[in-house]
């Protein structure tokens, strides 16, 4: 579960960054109110870590349940 929600988290932040270099319009902070604002700030950190956790799913094993 933890891991559809880092992807999840990731793909926002992807689509996020594609508004910003093809368009200059950053999506989080027009929602919340600026880039500066607390809960632009906390999605910006939950991508983040998001993202820190997916470098750790490319190098895990795959692992299939019986």
């Amino acid at each position: 579960m933890i891991n559809k929600i880092a992807l999840l988290l990731v793909i926002i932040g992807g689509l996020n960054w594609g508004g910003i270099g093809l368009f200059q319009f950053d999506t989080v902070a027009w929602i919340f109110g600026g880039q500066d604002s607390l809960f632009a700030r906390i999605v910006y950190t939950l991508v983040c870590l998001a993202a820190l956790w997916c470098i750790g799913l490319l190098f895990r094993e795959n692992a299939t349940a019986d």
